[in-house]
């Protein structure tokens, strides 16, 4: 797990950002928020961090996905999937037994990555009350075998 505020992270972050911006122009004028209580795990290939996705917990048993992204060149190749899972399973170890997160309405394969991984559409909680671009999603984890 990595803090905002390693390179790699800031990086992957800051274009997630950027696209944001380009793909939906109410972003515009936006800081780019990011919390210390976030913690992210990083997808590296040949040396290089091309995914990244973090967990805040917002109590004692849930928490929230938060900056999910692939870079574009790496995007169909199952690099979400993968980091999906890894996250429920950092998750899980930290005693979470279920995540939410939040998506925009303009991102159908981000939609769909969630919804197909058994993430359930809920009530907009928390910050995203109120904003009409934006979708959560919740997940209850398994229980331990």
């Amino acid at each position: 797990m990595r803090p905002a505020s390693d390179p790699e992270i800031a990086a992957l972050i800051a274009a997630q950002q950027w696209e944001l911006r380009e793909a939906h122009g109410g972003l515009a004028g936006q800081a780019t928020e990011t919390r210390d209580d976030v913690r992210y795990l990083a997808v590296v290939v040949n040396g290089r961090a091309v995914a990244c996705g973090g967990i805040q917990a917002l109590d004692s048993g849930t928490g929230e996905i938060k900056r999910m992204y692939v870079r574009p060149a790496f995007r169909g190749r199952g690099i979400g999937r993968q980091l999906l899972v890894a996250l429920e399973e950092v998750a899980f170890q930290q005693g979470l037994h279920t995540l939410c997160l939040e998506t925009a309405t303009y991102l159908p394969a981000a939609i769909a990555l969630y919804t197909s991984g058994g993430y359930a559409s809920v009530p907009l909680f928390g910050e995203y009350v109120g904003k009409a671009y934006s979708v959560c999603f919740a997940k209850r984890l398994p229980l331990a075998a």
